[in-house]
Protein backbone atom coordinates (compact mmCIF):
# COMPACT_ATOMS: atom_id res chain seq x y z
CA UNK A 1 0.00 0.00 0.00
CA UNK A 2 2.87 2.35 0.79
CA UNK A 3 4.38 1.70 -2.63
CA UNK A 4 1.05 2.43 -4.29
CA UNK A 5 0.59 5.67 -2.36
CA UNK A 6 4.14 6.66 -3.28
CA UNK A 7 3.08 6.63 -6.95
CA UNK A 8 0.46 9.35 -6.44
CA UNK A 9 2.85 12.33 -6.69
CA UNK A 10 4.10 10.93 -10.00
CA UNK A 11 0.55 10.51 -11.28
CA UNK A 12 -0.53 14.00 -10.23
CA UNK A 13 2.54 15.78 -11.63
CA UNK A 14 2.82 13.95 -14.95
CA UNK A 15 0.39 16.21 -16.86
CA UNK A 16 2.60 19.22 -16.05
CA UNK A 17 5.88 17.75 -17.21
CA UNK A 18 5.71 18.90 -20.86
CA UNK A 19 5.64 22.47 -19.56
CA UNK A 20 8.54 21.96 -17.14
CA UNK A 21 11.12 19.67 -18.75
CA UNK A 22 12.32 18.29 -22.06
CA UNK A 23 12.19 14.87 -20.38
CA UNK A 24 8.45 14.28 -19.81
CA UNK A 25 9.01 10.81 -21.26
CA UNK A 26 11.31 10.02 -18.31
CA UNK A 27 8.59 11.10 -15.89
CA UNK A 28 6.12 8.94 -17.82
CA UNK A 29 8.58 6.04 -17.56
CA UNK A 30 8.51 6.28 -13.77
CA UNK A 31 4.79 6.96 -13.56
CA UNK A 32 3.65 4.18 -15.89
CA UNK A 33 6.03 1.56 -14.54
CA UNK A 34 6.00 2.24 -10.80
CA UNK A 35 3.31 -0.40 -10.72
CA UNK A 36 6.00 -3.05 -11.18
CA UNK A 37 7.07 -2.40 -7.60
CA UNK A 38 3.70 -2.54 -5.93
CA UNK A 39 2.43 -5.35 -8.16
CA UNK A 40 5.41 -7.51 -7.22
CA UNK A 41 4.94 -6.66 -3.55
CA UNK A 42 1.22 -7.43 -3.73
CA UNK A 43 1.85 -10.87 -5.23
CA UNK A 44 5.01 -11.85 -3.33
CA UNK A 45 4.50 -9.97 -0.07
CA UNK A 46 7.90 -8.26 -0.34
CA UNK A 47 10.30 -6.86 -2.90
CA UNK A 48 13.15 -8.83 -4.43
CA UNK A 49 15.39 -5.95 -5.52
CA UNK A 50 17.58 -8.18 -7.70
CA UNK A 51 14.58 -8.91 -9.90
CA UNK A 52 12.05 -6.11 -9.51
CA UNK A 53 14.45 -3.16 -9.86
CA UNK A 54 15.95 -4.40 -13.15
CA UNK A 55 12.37 -4.90 -14.39
CA UNK A 56 11.52 -1.32 -13.38
CA UNK A 57 14.66 -0.02 -15.12
CA UNK A 58 13.88 -2.07 -18.24
CA UNK A 59 10.34 -0.74 -18.43
CA UNK A 60 11.55 2.82 -17.76
CA UNK A 61 13.97 2.71 -20.70
CA UNK A 62 11.44 0.98 -22.95
CA UNK A 63 9.00 3.80 -22.20
CA UNK A 64 11.69 6.38 -23.02
CA UNK A 65 12.37 4.67 -26.35
CA UNK A 66 8.73 4.19 -27.30
CA UNK A 67 7.44 7.57 -26.22
CA UNK A 68 10.34 9.45 -27.81
CA UNK A 69 9.41 7.92 -31.16
CA UNK A 70 5.75 8.69 -30.45
CA UNK A 71 6.60 12.31 -29.56
CA UNK A 72 8.09 12.85 -33.02
CA UNK A 73 4.52 12.80 -34.36
CA UNK A 74 3.70 15.97 -32.45
CA UNK A 75 6.95 17.92 -32.56
CA UNK A 76 5.68 20.65 -34.91
CA UNK A 77 2.57 21.21 -32.81
CA UNK A 78 4.63 21.05 -29.60
CA UNK A 79 6.82 23.90 -30.86
CA UNK A 80 3.74 25.96 -31.75
CA UNK A 81 2.13 25.56 -28.33
CA UNK A 82 5.38 25.76 -26.37
CA UNK A 83 5.59 22.32 -24.79
CA UNK A 84 8.70 20.19 -24.46
CA UNK A 85 9.62 16.60 -25.27
CA UNK A 86 12.58 14.34 -25.81
CA UNK A 87 11.77 14.46 -29.54
CA UNK A 88 12.51 18.19 -29.53
CA UNK A 89 15.52 17.87 -27.24
CA UNK A 90 17.20 14.99 -29.04
CA UNK A 91 16.33 16.03 -32.60
CA UNK A 92 18.73 14.53 -35.13
CA UNK A 93 20.39 12.36 -32.48
CA UNK A 94 17.12 10.62 -31.56
CA UNK A 95 18.06 7.29 -33.14
CA UNK A 96 21.34 7.19 -31.24
CA UNK A 97 19.61 7.95 -27.94
CA UNK A 98 16.71 5.56 -28.53
CA UNK A 99 19.26 2.86 -29.38
CA UNK A 100 20.83 3.46 -25.98
CA UNK A 101 17.41 3.33 -24.32
CA UNK A 102 16.65 0.05 -26.11
CA UNK A 103 19.99 -1.49 -25.13
CA UNK A 104 19.45 -0.45 -21.50
CA UNK A 105 15.97 -1.98 -21.56
CA UNK A 106 17.12 -5.31 -23.01
CA UNK A 107 20.16 -5.49 -20.72
CA UNK A 108 17.98 -4.83 -17.67
CA UNK A 109 15.49 -7.50 -18.75
CA UNK A 110 18.37 -9.95 -19.22
CA UNK A 111 19.66 -9.14 -15.73
CA UNK A 112 16.20 -9.65 -14.23
CA UNK A 113 15.85 -12.98 -16.05
CA UNK A 114 19.29 -14.09 -14.91
CA UNK A 115 18.57 -13.10 -11.30
CA UNK A 116 15.20 -14.87 -11.43
CA UNK A 117 16.85 -18.04 -12.78
CA UNK A 118 14.56 -18.09 -15.80
CA UNK A 119 15.33 -20.82 -18.35
CA UNK A 120 17.07 -20.53 -21.71
CA UNK A 121 13.90 -19.83 -23.77
CA UNK A 122 13.71 -16.46 -22.04
CA UNK A 123 17.06 -15.41 -23.45
CA UNK A 124 16.34 -16.77 -26.94
CA UNK A 125 13.08 -14.85 -27.11
CA UNK A 126 14.71 -11.79 -25.56
CA UNK A 127 17.12 -11.84 -28.51
CA UNK A 128 14.08 -11.81 -30.82
CA UNK A 129 12.65 -8.89 -28.86
CA UNK A 130 15.98 -7.11 -29.32
CA UNK A 131 15.63 -7.54 -33.07
CA UNK A 132 12.13 -6.10 -33.01
CA UNK A 133 13.16 -3.05 -31.03
CA UNK A 134 16.26 -2.52 -33.20
CA UNK A 135 14.11 -2.68 -36.34
CA UNK A 136 11.64 -0.08 -35.06
CA UNK A 137 14.41 2.33 -34.03
CA UNK A 138 16.45 2.13 -37.20
CA UNK A 139 13.56 1.88 -39.65
CA UNK A 140 11.41 4.71 -38.29
CA UNK A 141 11.15 7.85 -40.40
CA UNK A 142 11.11 10.49 -37.66
CA UNK A 143 9.83 13.13 -40.07
CA UNK A 144 6.78 11.03 -40.96
CA UNK A 145 4.12 11.14 -38.21
CA UNK A 146 2.27 8.13 -39.63
CA UNK A 147 5.44 6.02 -39.58
CA UNK A 148 6.21 7.16 -36.03
CA UNK A 149 2.77 5.96 -34.99
CA UNK A 150 3.25 2.62 -36.80
CA UNK A 151 6.55 2.04 -34.99
CA UNK A 152 5.00 3.08 -31.69
CA UNK A 153 2.12 0.64 -32.27
CA UNK A 154 4.58 -2.13 -33.18
CA UNK A 155 5.58 -2.23 -29.54
CA UNK A 156 2.65 -4.55 -28.92
CA UNK A 157 4.84 -7.17 -30.64
CA UNK A 158 7.79 -6.32 -28.44
CA UNK A 159 5.58 -6.71 -25.37
CA UNK A 160 4.15 -9.99 -26.65
CA UNK A 161 7.64 -11.37 -27.31
CA UNK A 162 8.85 -10.37 -23.83
CA UNK A 163 5.72 -11.88 -22.26
CA UNK A 164 6.34 -15.10 -24.21
CA UNK A 165 9.98 -15.05 -23.11
CA UNK A 166 8.96 -14.89 -19.47
CA UNK A 167 6.25 -17.52 -19.87
CA UNK A 168 8.33 -20.08 -21.78
CA UNK A 169 11.47 -19.29 -19.78
CA UNK A 170 9.56 -19.98 -16.58
CA UNK A 171 7.80 -23.11 -17.92
CA UNK A 172 11.04 -24.66 -19.13
CA UNK A 173 13.29 -23.70 -16.25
Amino acid sequence: RILWVSSLPLIFTYPLMKRITYWPQAHLGLTANWGALYSWAAVKGSLDPAIVFPVLVACFFWTLEVDTIYAHQDKEDDVKVGVKSTALLLGDSTKLWTTGFGVASIASLALAGFNAHIGWPFFVLLAAASGQIAWQIWDVDLSNPADCFRKFASNRYFGAIVFSAILFGRLLS
